[in-house]
């Protein structure tokens, strides 16, 4: 890189990612703040960056491939050049542990992906104002020395000068500390400040056999709605307001910090037992419901939070607040705007899915994944019109497991994307060797399930075309099965999408529907050719004899928007004759078949069954 561009006066920021959109952005975003930024894929590149030129501040990413983030920082608080450098991590890991770990290497900040750029702006401004007022000190210092030596014969005007000199200092060194320990927008004690507090807390518990205390970890359920679509000013007011309100919810006593973004740590102490932080946990849910009148804007709030009991047999602090983050996320997956109090079992719980999901992208690698096949029937004539895929895992330890197990997991890691893939690779080959062969019927169709994820991918299309070229199949007897979820995303994208698999004659069936936020309207709007009635609806048929549940509605819905129905879990001879009484289009379920390994479907086929 040619450095004689660079202007000397401007502060120099070296952005350390192996992700070129992301350098791409993060460089955009600074360059337009008046900074030189230079940017590194990988550590080689970053060395001969800091090499040619020293810069002001490095932001820093963890995944890196050869030479990980913790590893380059400690490479450079060992290197004394570049050991008074700050270095801000950026990462999308976001577990307590990680953050621990990126301070403990040298890092004087961190900021979890996908981040708010407006708060690393802040952030950047923050540690360059940090790292300037230090060298002002040095600065300072070397100067006062030098005076010291020359002013000798005036002692008394020396020290006079001396002592206005530390006072000045001081009143820096002070405000400098306050900036570290402080969230700038709100005020409130910072992260740093938090853990500090908590293990003061936790060493006055081990000492005094009276003392308890409670931490709370809050996060804002809707704040990223209202900051995506009134914008970040509008955001950092609710931040604000929402500080204010938490801090009518306490007493003096207690610590409110915010930790990051909308997230925001309180410290309870001297309180006799749990029931006084879970009416304070109340007191807070019912306060954040209430209207906030912006400047410009009335928006809406609530929040999930964890309540964790001060036990003086923690170890650490951090583990405090890693309790309290875990019972905050089971909070929200309960429905929001409520609260959870800790239990160990939880945090057993929480190792155990890590494990799950270092295993399932060890599986990904080591294509782990089998497809079994179920049949669908067609009601009309009773036979056997097609198969839905259904992907198991074979771990090489726990055996099979089913997709209720792991399949959330892959969706919030992002490895749904790669088993989607593999399995609709995998079912389409299947089928090409099906369609040649004398025992299988004309049509048999293949119906798999794919994620939301999958349809934001914008290659998403490209990736069905190949799959269909590859394998040699005629389009029209693959059917893509889709919940609610991706058309309730409603955008042009998706519709584009849809329309684009409907040009190729590829069938489009909601799965499940009825169990989520159904709406006629979404129907009308979207090329759907069918909609998959939930086992749920089936079930229910038999405990409501007279009307027979909302099935009858359901069919009818799809009748009239000329689509087909397909009831799935049925089960026994009574459903399936109910089903057909309704005029129902197709059904799967262990009546049939369970899902069969596919060397068992040609032999299915060639039995010719007939219900």
């Amino acid at each position: 890189m040619n450095y004689d561009h660079l202007d000397p006066n401007k502060k120099d920021i070296l952005i350390i990612d192996d992700m070129a959109d992301n350098l791409r952005v993060l460089s955009s975003i600074l360059t337009r703040e008046g900074y030189n930024v230079r940017k590194a894929l990988n550590w080689q590149m970053a060395q001969t960056a800091t090499q040619t030129l020293l810069p002001d501040l490095i932001l820093l990413d963890i995944m890196m491939p050869e030479v990980d983030g913790y590893e380059i920082c400690q490479t450079f608080k060992a290197w004394d050049l570049t050991a008074d450098i700050p270095v801000i991590f950026i990462s999308a890991l976001d577990d307590v542990i990680d953050k621990v770990k990126a301070f403990k290497v040298g890092g004087v900040d961190y900021i979890t992906k996908p981040f708010e750029f407006q708060e690393v702006l802040v952030r950047v401004q923050n540690q360059l104002a940090l790292r300037s007022a230090r060298l002002e000190i040095l600065k300072l210092n070397v100067e006062l020395e030098h005076r010291v030596k020359q002013r000798t014969g005036e002692l008394e005007k020396t020290l006079q000068k001396l002592q206005e000199e530390i006072n000045s200092r001081q009143k820096l060194q002070s405000k400098l500390l306050d900036i570290a320990l402080h969230d700038s927008l709100t005020g409130l004690p910072n992260r740093v400040l938090f853990i500090r507090r908590l293990e003061n807390a936790l060493n006055r518990a081990k000492q005094e056999s009276s003392y308890q205390f409670a931490v709370l970890f809050l996060d804002c359920d809707r704040f990223k709605v209202i900051n995506d679509s009134l914008g970040h000013p509008v955001g950092d007011e609710l931040l604000i307001a929402i500080a204010r309100r938490l801090q009518a919810c306490l007493i003096p006593i207690d610590t409110l910090a915010r930790l990051g973004g909308d997230e925001f740590g309180i410290l309870l102490e001297n309180i006799t037992d749990i029931n006084i932080a879970i009416q304070v946990a109340e007191r807070i849910i019912q306060q954040l419901s209430l209207a906030f009148k912006l400047s410009r804007y009335e928006v809406f709030m609530n929040a999930s939070i964890g309540i964790s009991w001060g036990n003086k047999d923690y170890e650490r602090p951090e583990y405090l607040l890693r309790d309290a983050d875990t019972a905050m996320y089971r909070a929200k997956a309960q429905g929001r705007a409520k609260y959870h109090v800790f239990n160990p079992a939880m945090h057993q719980e929480a190792i155990q899915l890590l494990e799950l999901e270092n295993d399932l992208r060890r599986a990904v690698e080591r294509r782990e994944f089998l497809v079994y096949y179920q049949p669908i029937v067609s009601l009309a004539t009773g036979r056997i019109s097609g198969f839905e895929a259904l992907v198991r895992w074979q771990h090489p330890i726990r055996g099979m497991v089913f997709p209720i197990e792991f399949i959330p997991v892959a969706e919030e890691t992002g490895l749904i994307n790669a088993i989607n893939t593999w399995v609709l690779q995998s079912a389409c080959h299947q089928l090409s060797i099906w369609q040649h062969h004398p025992v299988t019927p004309e049509p048999l169709t293949i119906s798999v399930n794919l994620s939301a994820r999958l349809f934001l991918q914008p290659n998403f299309v490209e990736q069905i075309d190949r799959i269909i070229y590859e394998n040699k199949i005629n389009p029209e007897y693959l059917e893509l099965e889709i919940t609610e979820s991706v058309i309730m995303e409603n955008t042009n994208a998706i519709k584009i999408t849809l329309q684009q698999l409907k040009q190729r004659k590829i069938k489009l069936i909601m799965d499940d529907f009825g169990t989520g936020y159904s709406s006629l309207s979404y129907l009308h709007n979207f090329p759907l050719n069918a909609l998959k009635i939930d086992k749920s609806f089936v079930n229910r048929m038999q405990d409501n004899k007279e009307n027979m549940g909302l099935v009858p509605a359901m069919i009818g819905i799809a009748n009239s928007m000329g689509m087909s129905a397909i009831a799935e879990g049925v089960e026994t001879q009574e459903q399936l004759d109910q089903l057909r009484s309704l005029n129902c289009n197709f059904a799967q379920g262990y009546l049939f078949s369970r899902p069969i390994e596919q060397q068992l479907v040609l032999e299915l086929l060639a039995a010719s069954p007939q219900w």
